[in-house]
């Protein structure tokens, strides 16, 4: 109701007055946005959820929330935005804009790495092929690497480093999904032989099963399509909350996190999305996916059911249909006559 009411006085005072056209113009253009989106896509059933995880197999497949947060702070949403996932890969992103913000991007490049592995997000081959090197912070060899890498002395004091971090993206306290965090805590072997492998060629940097164990906790992290879009805009505002006014990293820090998801955050899909959208982005297996458009607004998209490659089927159409309708691919130029 609220939303309306502001969207009712906007072309109030657009009819009235002509200095508030172009503010009303833009505010309606993200709003209609969202409404064509979502009123497309609400009734498609493509995809399926998640089942290697056995709980994410039990997160309704009928959620779909699409939320878009301006880097002055504004929130335009629509569906299930009250619906909470667990944040899985995208969490990838957040920690790795901490370790570039603590020891800079040469660390990250030289003890990670930041070129795609064209392998699968869980591959040991790509670890073994490149005997750990160039394995990627948003997959998962690199990026239980950059956890073992973050601050802090123990996994109490990292694990602290990493959820604060979430928490200040967000602009709010985000909690743990337990029965998720069990789940995957139970059956994560495939994992655990990642870091062991990494730690033989020199590439773990802290205890290798506490850093799989933090991992684990950090994909199991409770997130709703209104707080990914304020992290992802966090990332466009140059690492400023555009909701709290904090600063969480540097603008430097954003520039080489978008980098990075723009070559590795849709998995194997990663350069289809740049290809055919344009803008940075990461999806994770419990259904989100989220996007930035630097500069003007972060944009989230839940909806669990995936596709082959792990990502969502309705956020990836989703955020398609809207960056288009905005015009916000930044390699789309109009010619200068």
């Amino acid at each position: 109701m609220k939303t309306n009411l502001r969207f009712i006085i906007l072309i109030i005072l657009m009819l009235v007055n002509p200095l508030f056209k172009a503010i009303a113009q833009k505010e309606l253009s993200y709003q209609a946005a969202i409404d064509h989106a979502y009123d497309k896509y609400k009734n498609l059933q493509e995809g399926k959820n998640a089942d290697y995880i056995k709980e994410l197999a039990n997160v309704d497949p009928n959620i779909f929330g699409i939320a878009i947060v301006t880097t002055d702070g504004k929130v335009y949403s629509k569906g299930d935005l009250g619906q909470r996932v667990s944040i899985q890969s995208i969490s990838k992103v957040f920690t790795l804009a901490r370790l570039i913000e603590e020891q800079g991007p040469r660390a990250v490049a030289d003890k990670i790495g930041v070129d795609a592995t064209g392998l699968r997000f869980n591959s040991i081959v790509a670890v073994e092929l490149q005997k750990g090197k160039e394995i990627n912070p948003l997959v998962n060899p690199g990026a239980i690497a950059a956890v073992s890498l973050v601050k802090g002395n123990d996994s109490v004091a990292k694990w602290k480093n990493i959820l604060d971090t979430h928490n200040a993206f967000a602009g709010t306290k985000l909690l743990l999904n337990k029965p998720v965090y069990i789940s995957e805590a139970g059956d994560n072997l495939r994992n655990q032989a990642i870091a062991h492998l990494l730690l033989a060629y020199g590439r773990m940097y802290f205890d290798p099963v506490q850093s799989t164990d933090i991992y684990t906790k950090q994909c199991a992290i409770n997130v709703n399509a209104k707080e990914l879009a304020v992290m992802a805009s966090t990332l466009a505002n140059g690492g400023v909350n555009p909701v709290t006014k904090e600063k969480v990293v540097s603008p430097e820090t954003c520039a080489f996190t978008m980098g990075i998801m723009s070559t590795a955050g849709l998995y194997d899909d990663s350069g289809q999305w740049l290809y055919a959208v344009g803008l940075p982005a990461k999806s994770g297996v419990g259904g989100g996916l989220i996007a930035v458009c630097p500069g003007k607004f972060g944009i989230a998209v839940i909806s669990p059911p995936l596709n082959a490659a792990g990502n969502s089927v309705k956020a990836q159409k989703a955020i398609f249909d809207i960056a288009k309708e905005l015009g916000v691919n930044p390699f789309i130029v109009t010619p200068k006559k």
